[in-house]
């Protein structure tokens, strides 16, 4: 970017505060944020009349008020598909270690207390044969379902809309019209929807009273789709068998109930963390400004109406 551009870059790997935000908006043609910095209706109205792209970096667009951006002109884009098999396979990896315990089975070994092999350790359960309900079944619930499929899972699926029929065979997923029907019958349920007013605490308590008391709850989507405080009083409870989390309702704050629950497998919102993914996300912003540069429509556009494809 600062061989293409005028830039003014944040060479640190930490968030900027809320003050170094409103100077950067303050003078900029394009803001490139990610998805800790909250572009809010404030932080937009307080921008200077020069800032006409916000080029985001990565997929996720809750943080940015899409309406006051389109109120004041201003260009909207995201990075899609960049992630998809990253975000999959992190998530293929927890629905294999929580039920496995492989968080727990580390722990062991690390803390000297293990005594050897016996019959009875570490027990866990067989993935093969058991039920995936996959909510949202964009790219990356797709990716997974295609995971799913090679460990000898029964892919079930949620979704505002029908996949089509070859897909759905390809995938060998059916599909649940009804989204409470899904979390019955589900033995392992994973998240790939996006945030939004339609999805905030979309899995509350009642939808969790709903699931069998065998169930594990993968989540590496976005943390506020969970109502995290039904989750930890159904772990607590036993109503719930245990969960894999990737990310948090107060990122980074986390519950520290959730810290003392041995059945929760945690990772810090590292589904889309690698190298690749990082340089295929920075190229896809760096394409989107010089196409928007050149006076086009930039190719990843996020119009009206629209939802993050995840």
């Amino acid at each position: 970017m600062a061989e293409l551009f005028d830039a003014t870059l944040n060479p640190e790997d930490i968030k900027l505060d809320r003050e170094a935000l409103l100077n950067a908006v303050a003078d900029c043609d394009v803001l490139v944020p990610t998805v800790t910095d909250m572009i809010d209706a404030e932080l937009i109205a307080a921008s200077g009349d020069r800032l006409k792209l916000i080029a985001n970096y990565g997929a996720g667009v809750n943080h940015i008020d899409l309406r006051a951006a389109r109120a004041r002109g201003i260009v909207v884009t995201n990075t899609p598909g960049v992630l998809t098999e990253d975000t999959a396979d992190m998530t293929m990896a927890l629905i294999l270690s929580v039920p496995r315990r492989l968080a727990e089975g580390e722990k062991l070994v690390r803390s000297g207390e293990w005594k050897g092999w016996s019959p009875g350790g570490m027990l866990g359960h067989r993935i093969g044969g058991k039920t995936l309900g996959i909510i949202g079944m964009g790219r990356i619930g797709q990716a997974v379902a295609m995971r799913a499929r090679a460990f000898g899972l029964s892919v079930h699926y949620h979704n505002r809309h029908r996949l089509p029929a070859v897909l759905e065979a390809q995938l060998a997923a059916t599909w649940q019209e009804d989204f409470d029907d899904l979390l019955r019958a589900a033995d392992i349920v994973t998240i790939h929807t996006p945030l939004n007013s339609d999805s905030q605490n979309m899995i509350d308590a009642r939808r969790i009273a709903l699931m069998q008391p065998h169930v594990f709850v993968i989540n590496a989507s976005r943390g506020g789709i969970v109502d995290e405080e039904a989750l930890v009083e159904a772990l607590e409870a036993k109503q719930l068998a245990g969960a894999g989390l990737d990310v948090w309702q107060h990122e980074p704050a986390i519950d520290p109930r959730l810290l003392a629950l041995p059945n929760v497998v945690m990772t810090p919102h590292m589904g889309s963390a690698t190298y690749e993914g990082r340089e295929a996300t920075g190229d896809k912003v760096i394409a989107n400004i010089r196409i928007w540069a050149d006076g086009h429509r930039p190719p990843d556009q996020v119009l009206e109406g629209w939802l993050p494809p995840r």
